[in-house]
């Protein structure tokens, strides 16, 4: 019985782990690259900065920790929901393996920066879809993260469509959705995005974790 929890704390703490590691390693790069803009600049374009494996490392570990989370759930959470967290799994991982073009080549984009590009948008897509679907089964496996399920829900929802027009803007003639100082906030409402949807992560790995350690 002792070695059956010990085996399930570590099934939780190990993608949880991986999950911090991805952030820290994103918050590193930005420290190591203040060249950049992070407001208006894409943090897939830090590839080609200091560190700039960090990156895919950081995409790497998010992706395990999501393929973590898609086997655990089993089959008494939605399919559907299921199914978009594996679409967030496998394009998250693509675009680890795919670097993005250096900044300024957003009109002339190479063959690693389209499957870069289209693998990040579809996991950006996919992952409030999963969070929408997935909401209330989570919640009942761990109610006391009822309300902090749905807060990162809601949030990853808009915060991916905010990202979605910035994009379109960008691609069709922009940047041209910003400030007075800068010309676009892509960038920020990217890293939102990410934050959410790392925190949406940890949120579902921590009640999935905890359904199964109860029922030891």
């Amino acid at each position: 019985m002792t070695a059956m929890k010990t085996a399930s704390t570590a099934g939780v703490r190990a993608p949880l782990a991986l999950i911090g590691i991805g952030a820290l390693a994103m918050v590193v790069l930005e420290a190591l690259n203040p060249q950049y803009d992070p407001v208006g600049e894409t943090i897939s374009r830090y590839v080609h900065g200091t560190a700039g494996w960090l990156l895919p490392a950081a995409l790497l570990a998010a992706g395990a920790a999501s393929a973590v989370l898609t086997v655990r759930l089993g089959a008494g959470a939605r399919r559907a929901g299921r199914a978009a967290l594996l679409v967030w799994t496998v394009g998250i991982l693509v675009a680890a393996l795919f670097p993005a073009d250096p900044p300024g080549q957003w009109g002339r984009p190479s063959p690693s920066e389209l499957v870069h590009g289209n693998a990040a948008f579809l996991a950006f897509a996919t992952l409030p879809t999963a969070a929408v679907l997935l909401r209330r089964a989570l919640a009942d496996r761990r109610p006391g993260l009822r309300t902090a399920l749905s807060i990162f829900t809601a949030a990853s929802v808009t915060a991916t469509a905010t990202l979605a027009v910035f994009l379109v803007d960008v691609l069709h003639g922009g940047p041209s959705l910003g400030t007075a100082g800068t010309p676009t906030l892509v960038g920020l409402v990217e890293r939102c995005v990410i934050a959410v949807d790392f925190g949406w992560i940890a949120l579902a790995t921590a009640a999935v974790g905890s359904r199964q350690e109860r029922g030891r």
